[in-house]
């Protein structure tokens, strides 16, 4: 799954979350998956930086 198809799925999730009309077994439910899409885009947007940093240290650029 891209990175913009999980982020879309996680603001369908909080979106969910935040009308309080979802019963609290599904809540949890939602959370929890919301949680798994968030540590995943965490995770490549710092695989992206990381990358942004090596390719600006290798050119000379300070970043």
């Amino acid at each position: 799954m891209s990175f913009e198809k999980k982020l879309e799925e996680l603001e369908k999730i909080v979106t969910a979350l935040e009308s309080g009309k979802i019963p609290l077994d599904k809540a949890v439910e939602l959370y929890g998956e919301g949680m798994k899409l968030s540590l995943a885009c965490r995770k490549e947007i710092d695989e992206a930086k990381m990358k942004i940093t090596v390719a600006g240290e290798k050119d000379g650029t300070e970043i």
